[in-house]
C-alpha cells in the first residue's frame, strides 16, 4: 500500500515536498493535490517511469498525457516555441487551471505526446504543485489519479481505495481541489481550440485575452 504523507508533529511541508521529489527522481509514482483533482506523478524526462504511468491506470497508449510545471521556465524544455495566443494564455491564466497544448520539443517522450507531436503543460495554482516542480526540477505528470475510466479522486483516501496498491506515496493536504479539471486548450497552430471544457471557460477566455476560441471536446477526464 502506498504511503500516506501528510504533515504532522514529526513532518512538515518541506520535508513532504523532499521525500516525494527523492520518490520522483528515484523513478516511483505519487499521487498529490492540484488545483483540480488528483494527479498522478512522475517524473516526465523518464521514459520508464512514464510508462508506469499506463500501467497503473490500465490506460491504452493512445491517450497522451500533460504535465506540471513550477515555473515559467520550465516550459523551455518541453516546447518548440510559443505562439503569440499561447502567451497571452499564459499572461492571462497562469498559474492556473489551463492546461495549454505546444508543438513538443524532440526530447520530451513520444509516451507523453501519443505521438502527436504535442504536449499539454500547466503551471498549476496549486502551490505544492507548484513547489514539487520545482524542487524536482523536472516537469511532472498530471494525468488524473485514478484506474482508466473509474471515478475522479479528489481526497487522498479516494486515490488509496483505487490505486493504493499500484503507487508509492499519496501526499494528503488541507489544499482543497475541485472535481472539475483544468480546461485544455490547443494553442500550437494559427487557431486556438479547446479541447476538453474545465474550470476556465471561453467566456473566461475572452474577457481576459480577446481570443475567439473553438470547442472540440476531445479529452473527457481521464
Amino acid at each position: 500500500m502506498a504511503h500516506v504523507l501528510k504533515p504532522g508533529p514529526d513532518i512538515s511541508i518541506n520535508d513532504i515536498v523532499r521525500r516525494a521529489t527523492e520518490i520522483l527522481l528515484a523513478g516511483g509514482a505519487i499521487a498529490y493535490p492540484t488545483e483540480t483533482f488528483y494527479g498522478l506523478g512522475v517524473n516526465a524526462e523518464d521514459e520508464t517511469a512514464v510508462c508506469k504511468i499506463f500501467e497503473i491506470k490500465g490506460r491504452d497508449f493512445n491517450n497522451p498525457v500533460s504535465v506540471i510545471i513550477g515555473h515559467a521556465f520550465q516550459l523551455s524544455s518541453l516546447v518548440r516555441g510559443v505562439s503569440p495566443a499561447a502567451t497571452k494564455l499564459i499572461d492571462a491564466f497562469w498559474p492556473g487551471p489551463l492546461t495549454i497544448v505546444f508543438e513538443a520539443s524532440p526530447n520530451v517522450s513520444p509516451r507523453l505526446t501519443s505521438q502527436t507531436g504535442k504536449i499539454g503543460v500547466r503551471l498549476a495554482s496549486s502551490d505544492f504543485a507548484r513547489r514539487l516542480a520545482l524542487n524536482a526540477g523536472v516537469p511532472i505528470t498530471a494525468t488524473s489519479a485514478n484506474l482508466s475510466g473509474g471515478p475522479i479522486c479528489s481526497t487522498a483516501q479516494a486515490v488509496l481505495d483505487q490505486i493504493g496498491l499500484r503507487i508509492d506515496a499519496v501526499i494528503e493536504l488541507s489544499e482543497k481541489g475541485s472535481t472539475i479539471g483544468s480546461t485544455i486548450l490547443d494553442a500550437s497552430g494559427e487557431t486556438t481550440t479547446i479541447l476538453r471544457l474545465g474550470l476556465i471557460t471561453p467566456e473566461d477566455i475572452k474577457r481576459k485575452t480577446g481570443l475567439d476560441v473553438r470547442t472540440v471536446t476531445v479529452h473527457e477526464t481521464p
